[in-house]
């Protein structure tokens, strides 16, 4: 799995947006499929990033 900046994970009714993409670390926005409204950006290491995605979906998009 490649992880890049602007990747749309979902899972569930959760979707997760990546805004910033590093070498050890990701900083992305979480938002709930029912109310659409983004949380504030949350910086974790990656592995945790990977661990929180587990089991989601890709969101195709439009390059």
């Amino acid at each position: 799995m490649k992880l890049k900046q602007g990747q749309v994970w979902v899972k569930g009714k959760d979707s997760y947006r990546i805004t910033e993409w590093a070498r050890m670390t990701i900083q992305y926005k979480h938002s709930h499929k029912a109310k659409f409204k983004e949380s504030d950006v949350i910086e974790v290491s990656k592995k945790e990033f990977c661990r929180l995605i587990k089991g989601a979906v890709l969101e195709e998009t439009e390059d």
